[in-house]
């Protein structure tokens, strides 16, 4: 009992903290539903090791009162989109295996969208994969964006990897 309260507890602060780096830029609606239209929506997110990154990230967010209660399960579809908006500048050394930059519950207790960055060193750019995670079963569902390094005016990206 007390491992179920602790995986509630720790699945609910998750859902909560996950969004807290990240913005919320709208939703559109896409079927109508008497209470809690289902909608897809965006959320932006800097890369928090990254000067100069941004990302959009859209995804499928299920409505009516399941929904409108945070119970129901919102299906795996999404899009991922980064791009560069200033200097490039790492704010510490980049691991050159991926590396966990964003995190947003899909449900209650078992799905997760995991956004991911990885070092493509031969064409020196930063490429971002969101992934559907589901604790029973896993899941393909995926979506890559790419930022290649480039000088932003006169200044040059600067990035040191480990």
């Amino acid at each position: 009992m007390n491992k179920t309260i602790a995986l509630i507890t720790l699945t609910a602060a998750s859902a909560f903290g996950s969004a807290a780096h990240a913005g919320t830029v709208g939703c559109v609606s896409t079927t109508w539903r008497v209470v809690n239209n289902d909608k897809v929506c965006v959320q932006s997110f800097k890369d928090p090791d990254i000067d100069g990154v941004v990302c959009h990230v859209s995804y499928a967010q299920t409505g009516g009162i399941s929904g409108a209660l945070g119970f129901a399960e919102n299906p795996s579809r999404f899009s991922l989109s980064c791009r560069q908006v200033g200097p490039i500048v790492g704010k510490k050394k980049i691991p050159k295996v991926e590396e966990k930059v964003f995190t947003h519950r899909m449900s209650f207790l078992f799905k997760g969208l995991n956004v991911s960055r990885l070092w493509d060193q031969v064409n020196n750019t930063l490429v971002y994969l969101v992934v559907s995670e589901k604790i029973i079963d896993g899941s393909p569902f995926n979506s890559v964006s790419t930022v290649p390094l480039m000088p932003w005016g006169t200044q040059q990206a600067v990035l040191e990897t480990k």
